[in-house]
């Protein structure tokens, strides 16, 4: 690794003044991925604004049909909340099942969202409940905040703060993993809402990050049943392809895992 400043701001004020005043500063969080990449010297900012021991960023709140979790709230939380695992139960599930415990117990949903790793968990779930993204700046609509590959809407030195989940009536997410990395080589979220409005969030397959699927969407909302979706097709167009599967095997894998999550949504 490069030679680099550590700082450990007292609040969010702190922070972007610390980034504001780097050279090359990035925020860390959890460090899940900021830290191998510095060790590969892929990455070497000047300055390190420590962000894991902020106020602002903890807490887990349920009020009026909405969860609220602050961005440092690690993922082995999320899975462990009592409050998340009886109002959106899904999202409890999702979390439990990133990485192994070490990944569970350091990484943050905030570090995850503001990386936007394609084969990331949580995007997923944050696309098909409709979620907003709260900054030190403003509020960031869920089909705004992703703009590709480890591309988010966030601005140069801009926060992530909090995630707001507006509750379903139902939701699951099914997860093909790569054995290895436990990354989801498909994921798919799916969600009812009370108007019978679904939603279909699918990370893992798509070349371009992580996506809603239409197809599905519309499926689901005139039926939300498993068979509804024996006639539609996933086009592997769009579809990664890399060692460990073709495009062909993700665009599959992507059909069978949304079934599997709306079978989970109805169990």
């Amino acid at each position: 690794m490069y030679e680099t400043n550590y700082h450990r701001p007292r609040d969010l004020a702190e922070a972007e003044s610390l980034f504001a005043a780097a050279a090359e500063g990035r925020y860390l969080a959890g460090g899940m991925t900021l830290l191998p990449t510095m060790k590969q010297r892929l990455a070497a900012p000047t300055d390190l604004v420590d962000l894991g021991r902020l106020p602002a960023l903890k807490g887990i709140t349920i009020a009026e049909g909405t969860v609220t979790i602050g961005a440092g709230v690690v993922h082995a939380d999320v899975a462990a909340s009592a409050e998340i695992r009886a109002a959106l139960p899904a999202l409890a599930a999702l979390a439990g099942q990133i990485g192994d415990p070490h990944v569970r117990h350091r990484g943050t949903i905030g570090g995850s969202l503001a990386n936007d790793d394609p084969a990331a968990d949580y995007p997923a779930a944050v696309l098909a409940l409709g979620a907003t993204i709260v900054t030190t700046r403003r509020e960031i609509a869920a089909q705004d905040f992703f703009q590709g590959l480890f591309t988010t809407t966030l601005e140069e030195g801009e926060i992530l703060v909090a995630v707001r989940f507006p509750v379903p009536v139902r939701a699951a997410y099914a997860k093909f993993p790569n054995p290895a990395s436990r990354y989801a080589m498909a994921g798919v979220f799916v969600a009812q809402f009370a108007d019978g409005e679904a939603r279909v969030g699918v990370t893992g397959a798509g070349q371009d990050g992580v996506y809603r699927d239409p197809a599905f969407e519309a499926a689901l909302t005139a039926r939300f049943d498993p068979a509804a979706l024996d006639g539609v097709s996933v086009d592997a167009t769009n579809m990664l392809a890399d060692l460990h599967g073709s495009a062909a095997y993700r665009a599959n894998l992507v059909k069978v895992m949304a079934k599997r999550a709306v079978a989970a949504a109805l169990a």
